[in-house]
């Protein structure tokens, strides 16, 4: 294991203790992947975090072949769709989180009814239909609900947030958990004013040199060629 590979599985290992320690996530439930190589490197199945070492992160390839006698995430195939898919992603972060997973057993997407939806990459996050965890359906499913998109519910599951590095998938975790807690707030009475497609477009240029800009390598992370 190189000095590199070591880094970035402690970093991995670190924000799957992290989601705990934001409320977004309670024990094993949640997974995280972060591209590598030729590959990809995801949590394993079954292993409380405070417990996690560098050599328990499972390498996999895109072939679904991994290293080592640890298990993945059960949840790897929609990691390895979503990374092969896209890009522009290098990094997946899934989660329980109370809110956000209230909405998706409603079935609903999170409309525009806060201008930082536009974080999730449009005006809305989409809400992918149940198929059962661990599937190739479910891949399919969030593959398409995440075109155009870096976030998406899952029907009576969960959440999914991805970004350029774990850091970014795991602040846009939070986020999606956010504006899911303003929706429910919100439908209590009555449906939620939403902003419109031009004033989200307008949201999405200005984060272009919103913060700090950085180059396209980031936390340590490659951007995909």
């Amino acid at each position: 294991m190189t000095d590199e590979d070591r880094a970035l599985r402690t970093e991995l290992i670190e924000a799957c203790r992290s989601m705990n320690r934001l409320g977004i996530n309670k024990g094993t439930a949640g997974n995280i992947s972060v591209r590598q190589g030729d590959g990809f490197l995801i949590s394993p199945t079954g292993i409380p975090y405070d417990q996690l070492k560098p050599e328990h992160v499972v390498a996999m390839s895109w072939d679904a072949t991994f290293q080592g006698d640890v298990l993945p995430s059960s949840e790897w195939r929609f990691h390895r769709d979503i990374l092969r898919a896209r890009p522009d992603l290098n990094a997946v972060v899934h989660t329980h989180s109370t809110q956000a997973t209230s909405v998706s057993i409603l079935g609903h997407d999170i409309p525009a009814i806060h201008y930082s939806i536009a974080a999730t990459g449009g005006s809305s996050i989409r809400c992918a239909p149940y198929e059962i965890f661990g599937s190739q359906e479910l891949a399919d499913r969030v593959v398409t609900a995440l075109e155009g998109r870096r976030a998406c519910l899952l029907a009576h599951h969960g959440v999914i947030a991805a970004h350029v590095s774990i850091a970014r998938a795991l602040a846009l975790a939070v986020t999606v958990e956010e504006l899911a807690t303003q929706y429910l707030l919100c439908l209590p009475l009555g449906a939620p004013p939403v902003l419109s497609e031009a004033e989200i477009a307008d949201v999405l240029v200005k984060f272009k040199t919103y913060g700090q800009q950085v180059p396209q390598v980031q936390d340590g992370l490659r951007q995909a060629s």
